[in-house]
């Protein structure tokens, strides 16, 4: 008689427990430090609310670029700062599904602004590899698995602007790295 008491009851609480979770608000973290291992940076992600965040990376970049007319190319690494204002759209809806949303696990739009900084390796033949700043809107998705493995990819229509030119481009990142701390 006692076990089935027991079990009513743990039966009951356990139910509260699943019940409690399910019922929990989807949310982005309020705090996220990342590594980035591809192109080596650092990276401070703070949730404002339920759904946005403010992204804020240190990286090295890298660039090539080619002049036919010349047949001259070069190789560019930069420093860079990418700071995005995120908004996450589908935590809601992955949850429902059963996915991972933990650690902001979902698609995003964002504003993104980039800096790059003048290259720390260039080719004198070719013309400088000059500081930039570019401009644009974002489709993206981050996942963070279990072991805190996270995998990033973003893309969309921007405009760089540099000493010399003002320009349409395209702009992407994809990032592999860990999630560190809490």
């Amino acid at each position: 008689m006692k076990k089935a008491h027991l079990f009513v009851l743990f039966s009951a609480l356990l139910t509260n427990i699943i019940q409690a979770q399910d019922e929990a608000p989807v949310s982005v973290v309020k705090n996220q430090f990342k590594i980035n291992l591809l192109l080596p940076g650092f990276v401070y992600e703070h949730g404002f609310n339920a759904k946005n965040t403010l992204y804020s990376e240190f990286s090295l970049g890298i660039g090539f670029s080619s002049n036919s007319s010349s047949n001259s190319s070069n190789f560019a690494v930069f420093p860079t700062i990418n700071e995005q204002f995120r908004h996450y759209y589908n935590l809601e809806k992955r949850a429902a599904k059963g996915k991972r949303t933990a650690r902001n696990s979902g698609n995003y739009l964002a504003v993104n602004a980039i800096y790059n900084f003048e290259s720390i390796s260039t080719n004198d033949d070719y013309r400088e590899a000059v500081p930039s700043y570019t401009v644009g809107a974002l489709w993206g998705l981050q996942r963070t698995y279990k072991g805190r493995f996270n995998l990033e990819f973003n893309i969309g229509p921007g405009v760089n602007f540099d000493k010399y030119e003002t320009e349409f481009v395209p702009v992407g990142n994809f990032t592999l790295g860990w999630v560190i701390g809490k």
